[in-house]
């Protein structure tokens, strides 16, 4: 992966973002004040930094402007985590993630001009509520305020059909893009097989659509 990221504050959020960011060979700038936190990534990330953000001058020196993508990670100081975007942002870093601890950080970070905000424990929290409340949803991802992606076991009523049988598009308004067998990513599957017990699959859906799936 030819791309540079920049991740401030390498808390648990920020040091697994560091650490799977490297893992796909991308070049990762990994930012934060404490030099203890910074010396346990100094050998996973390229490069790994103790800053003040405050510090206006040392923070010009990072060469911000030349990554593809900022993660502001940082929720113990409001003040530090705005001016990392700020800072983001006017050094024209194209697409800026940052972590939110509350509705009134969020609002802020949208004013300041975050291209995406992410709160992991609300998240967490809706993933664990929605397989609690149907059993069949699997994971999800939001592509947008109104359609989502997301990952469900398949019907036992669906074992034994063919996708083209089931006309899941017309009967459930979902679009199947993969399935999965085991660890095993199957993408377009082809619609005169028939679904075996134990597949997943991963669809798109309108979420006005979402309760036909749990029912």
């Amino acid at each position: 992966m030819d791309k540079s990221f920049a991740v401030f504050g390498l808390g648990k959020f920020g040091s697994s973002v560091v650490t799977e960011l490297a893992n796909t060979g991308a070049d990762v700038l990994a930012i934060d004040i404490d030099k203890e936190r910074v010396h346990a990534l100094a050998d996973i990330a390229t490069c790994a930094v103790a800053v003040d953000i405050c510090d206006t001058e040392a923070m010009e020196s990072l060469g911000i402007s030349n990554m593809d993508a900022v993660v502001v990670a940082i929720t113990e100081s409001l003040d530090i985590s705005i001016l990392a975007t700020i800072f983001a942002k006017e050094a024209g870093v194209p697409y800026i993630i940052a972590k939110s601890r509350d509705a009134t950080h969020t609002k802020i970070l949208q004013k300041i001009g975050a291209d995406k905000i992410v709160q992991p424990e609300l998240e967490a929290g809706v993933r664990i509520a929605r397989h609690l409340a149907t059993g069949n949803i699997l994971d999800f991802v939001e592509l947008s305020d109104t359609i989502e992606m997301i990952e469900i076991n398949i019907r036992n009523e669906w074992i034994g059909h063919t996708l083209r049988e089931l006309n899941l598009r017309e009967r459930e308004h979902i679009n199947v893009i993969a399935l999965r067998k085991n660890e095993e990513l199957i993408i377009t599957p082809p619609p005169d097989n028939a679904l075996e017990e134990g597949l997943s699959m991963l669809v798109i859906v309108e979420k006005k659509y979402l309760h036909k799936l749990v029912q």
